[in-house]
Order: C-alpha cells, then sequence, then structure tokens
C-alpha cells in the first residue's frame, strides 16, 4: 500500500456535486433568533422555530453542511458504541434512560420529515452492531447487553452477523437508520427558507454582545440583533467563562469510501475495541455501491501523521474485504464531553438568551436533531424531559473529574511542548506538497510548498489560547493539540474556537 493507491484531495462523498447559493449577510439587521452554523443542528432548529412563526436568521461562515455534518458517516442510531453501561454507573439509570428517549426521539424526528417533505436522501432503516474480536472486551459488550435490558432498549446479543468480518460476539440494536445527510440538510434549510427563515452563507460569526438583546457581531462588523442566539457552530465561537474548552477534547476520525465486488450485506457496523473500525455503505450516481471504512480516531493535533491513518483504513479495507479502490477519502471532528453526554442549553444560567449545542462525540445526526428540538422548546417556553441532562452548566461528578483533570494536563503538556519545539529545516529544502515548521528572525514559522511550488507561511500560534499548532498531511492544515482549532495552510480558520486567523508571513528573497 503506498499513497498513490489514495485520492490526491481529501474529499467527501457526501459534498459532491452538492452545491448551495444563499447570499451572504452585508447589512445589520434584527430577528427573535439568530442561529449561528449550518449543520444539522443549525438548519434543523431554523426549520422547527420557522415553523413555529419565529422570525428566525441562520449565518453559516462556509457553506450549508460544509463542517462537520457534511464529513460524517451519517449514522441515524442510538447506539453510540459502549455507552449505556458507562453512563449507568457515571450518571444514574434514569439519565441513561432519558439519553436513549432523546435519541430515539431525534431518529423519529428525522424520519418524520423525510416522509412529510419526501425527501430524497438515500434514508434506509438498519440493524447497528457493535462488534468483538478481542476476549478481554467480550465482557464490555455483555455489560452493555445487560444496560440494555436495565434501560428498555431494543437489543440483544448476537454470534452471527450479516457482514462477514472476524468477531466472536456482538450486541445488536435493531431498527437503526442511515442517510444522505446533505441532501437531507439542504432539503431542510429549503423547507425553513419556504416557512420565513432567513438564511446567509460565508458570513463568519467573530463576537456576541452579551446585553439585555443580545447581538451577534459578524467578521464583517455587520450586527444581528436578537431576543435568542444559538451557538451551533460545532465548538462553540464565544466561550467568554472558559465553560467549553476545558470540559471537551476534539477528537478527528476518518473515512474511507471503497469500491467492492461484493454486495453489501445489510447493518451498520462498529468495533467494540481501539483503533475503531466503523462500517457502513452508501449509494453513489456515479460509483454504484461504496462501502464506508472509518475510524482510527485521535485527538486533534495529535499522534502519527494524519495521512497514515487514511492508509490504515485502506489497508484494512483490502485485508478485510479484498476492497478496491478509494474513491473519497475525508475526516471529520467532533468534541467529546468529559461525561459523554453533549452540552445543549442556555449557556448559563446568567446568559438566558444564549445557548449552545456541542460535544456530540461523533454521533451528531441524532444528537444535533435533539439540540435543535431541545433548544426551539427553551425558546418557546415548552418543557423538555431532556433539559437537565444536556444542561451545559451541569456538576462534574464521578469519574468525569478524572477526565477533566485528564484533559487539562495534556493541554498543558503540548502548550509547554510546542514552545519548546523549534526546527532548522530551510523552507528552500522543502519539496512540493510538503510542509515543515522552521524559523524565521526568531519565530516559529509553518510553511507549506503547493505543487506549483508556490509557498505559503504562517506563524504557528493558535489565535484561540496560544498554543502552537501541527502540520495535518492528510488535510493539508496546520491543527492545534490543545483545543482543536484548525487553519487552512494559507492561514484561514477552518474550525473553532479560534475565530482570528493565523499570521501570515512573505517568504523572504534571496
Amino acid at each position: 500500500m503506498t499513497k498513490s493507491n489514495l485520492p490526491e484531495e481529501s474529499k467527501s462523498a457526501w459534498l459532491k456535486n452538492a452545491g448551495t447559493n444563499y447570499p451572504p449577510l452585508n447589512e445589520s439587521i434584527e430577528a427573535t433568533v439568530a442561529i449561528v452554523g449550518g449543520g444539522i443542528t443549525g438548519v434543523t432548529a431554523a426549520y422547527l422555530l420557522a415553523k413555529s412563526g419565529v422570525n428566525t436568521v441562520l449565518v453559516e461562515a462556509d457553506r450549508i453542511c460544509g463542517g462537520t455534518t457534511g464529513h460524517t458517516t451519517a449514522k441515524i442510531s442510538a447506539q453510540h458504541g459502549l455507552i449505556y453501561d458507562t453512563l449507568i454507573n457515571n450518571t444514574s439509570e434514569n439519565e441513561a434512560k432519558l439519553y436513549y428517549q432523546a435519541n430515539v426521539e431525534a431518529m423519529s424526528l428525522i424520519e418524520r420529515l423525510v416522509k412529510e417533505h419526501n425527501i430524497d436522501c438515500n434514508y434506509e432503516k438498519h440493524d447497528a452492531y457493535v462488534y468483538t474480536n478481542e476476549k478481554k472486551q467480550l465482557e464490555q459488550l455483555e455489560k452493555e447487553a445487560d444496560a440494555y435490558k436495565k434501560l428498555g432498549i431494543n437489543g440483544e446479543m448476537v454470534n452471527e452477523i450479516p457482514l462477514e468480518i472476524p468477531m466472536i460476539s456482538a450486541l445488536k440494536m435493531s431498527d437503526q437508520a442511515q442517510f444522505h445527510p446533505v441532501k437531507y440538510i439542504h432539503a431542510l434549510a429549503e423547507q425553513a427558507q419556504n416557512s420565513g427563515a432567513r438564511i446567509y452563507e460565508a458570513s463568519p460569526a467573530e463576537d456576541i454582545k452579551p446585553d439585555d438583546r443580545p447581538c451577534v457581531i459578524l467578521r464583517n462588523k455587520k450586527e444581528i440583533k436578537c431576543d435568542f442566539i444559538i451557538i451551533a457552530s460545532h465548538f462553540p465561537f464565544w466561550d467568554k467563562q472558559g465553560l467549553y474548552f476545558a470540559r471537551m477534547e476534539p477528537q478527528r476520525s476518518y473515512v474511507n469510501a471503497v469500491t467492492n465486488p461484493n454486495k453489501y450485506p445489510g447493518g451498520m457496523y462498529i468495533s467494540a475495541e481501539q483503533p475503531t473500525r466503523s462500517i457502513r455503505y452508501m449509494k453513489d450516481d456515479e460509483h454504484g455501491e461504496l462501502w464506508l471504512i472509518g475510524g482510527d480516531g485521535h485527538k486533534t493535533g495529535q499522534g502519527d501523521p494524519e495521512l497514515q491513518h487514511f492508509e490504515t483504513l485502506q489497508e484494512y479495507a483490502e485485508d478485510t474485504f479484498n476492497a478496491g479502490e478509494t474513491i473519497y477519502r475525508w475526516s471529520a471532528q467532533d468534541p467529546v464531553t468529559v461525561d459523554k453526554i453533549p452540552y445543549i442549553g442556555r449557556i448559563t444560567e446568567g446568559k438566558q438568551q444564549i445557548m449552545v449545542a456541542t460535544g456530540y462525540a461523533k454521533w451528531g445526526m441524532t444528537q444535533g436533531t435533539i439540540a435543535a428540538q431541545l433548544m426551539t422548546n427553551l425558546i418557546l417556553k415548552k418543557e423538555s424531559p431532556y433539559k437537565d441532562l444536556y444542561n451545559p452548566g451541569r456538576s462534574i461528578k464521578g469519574n468525569t473529574i478524572k477526565n477533566t483533570m485528564s484533559y487539562n494536563l495534556d493541554v498543558a503538556k503540548h502548550l509547554i511542548k510546542g514552545k519548546l519545539d523549534f526546527h532548522n529545516q530551510h523552507v528552500n529544502e522543502l519539496e512540493s506538497d510538503e510542509a515543515a515548521i522552521t524559523q524565521m528572525n526568531g519565530q516559529r514559522v509553518g510553511a507549506y510548498k503547493d505543487d506549483n511550488g508556490e509557498l505559503y507561511l504562517v506563524d504557528t500560534t493558535c489565535t484561540h489560547l496560544g498554543c502552537e499548532v501541527n502540520w495535518n498531511s492528510g488535510e493539508k492544515s496546520w491543527d492545534c493539540p490543545c483545543h482543536g482549532s484548525r487553519f487552512s495552510y494559507t492561514g484561514e480558520v477552518l474550525e473553532g474556537p479560534a475565530v482570528q486567523p493565523l499570521k501570515r508571513y512573505k517568504p523572504e528573497t534571496e
């Protein structure tokens, strides 16, 4: 297996020929609700609010679905790995049951909207399986099965699965689903607009004025005055109290869409052991059935070179399924909270009008949908049984205290390491499509040379809290190992919490 077996560019299969044409916001406006973020959370919330007659504005920094929603594996499932035994032990049986019910409710809402609006998004029902091929994981799988029984989850342990894969046992959750996320969200955005929502693309938000009537400030300095703000920007771009980056760990994971001479047997799969392997299929207009082989997650900005993860997944697909060519490859990023439960709701009790939704731990199709529904209920002053479960201000308890300490010790380690890590490679030594960290006038500088030999130099200090970014070879980006901010090789922000670009330098002329 060599690098040449992979597509040269990282591109999501969902975003193929998936253009939208909403205008940028170039004037200051007012609304009842301003939503920042055009993924599944923001668009679903815009739809629900507009349908309820609420004056709603949505602004997206790039294009609708251009972020994590357009780079997901798009499983619509309440089976989030081995989560329910953990929730029972770390929280309570009642809270674990609420978590399951919330995700089932989200699944039902997605199915209802697909049918109601006749959305052509390849929606299909499939059973979901967590499987293991390791005896040491079998005990954990059995504990999870016991949790299913306690919570009334429709599932069972099985010794055979439709997919021919090495395994000794699996835990099945029946009647889950999958779809094409971009087709679904684009259709929902159109329905939201038809109901009165105003949608703007290429309109990045930069700040919030938390007044009695709060205000979203865009990068172009235009403002949206409103009564409520929903921050649905994946990682909250506004976090003045430091509530979120200290209690979440940003993680990247990878997907290869591969050809296979064998027909896909049905089902959605994820391994219990590490490194994670996630398997489902999709329908592609040009290539027919493609198998989606995902996993190999790690904390953003850390670990092996990112391109190596794509190569590892390709080798796995070839060895396990006799898979053929990788047609598409892409990666996604999602923050994981210390207790594995997302933060959804009012940002603090003192800021009733500002709401946040984040920390989906790679299960954003259901979590983003329930987030939209919960925040809509809060705005409409309707009760929700999930308000306390997802409360962003909830207390940290049990094992989650250890997780918080671990997260922040790791941040401190990489903050110090980055400041001491200098390199001496000269930019003239770079080959095409190669990057390095070097020095310029005593400053740590990131250098990248593109295929045309053009050199791009950036300050490697993250504009969020000052950690030093590292090169991501798979995505050609500079990634922060502390809180997950990502920047293009030209320095532009790709992922928050950073909102300001990296400083650019001009190459020295000889």
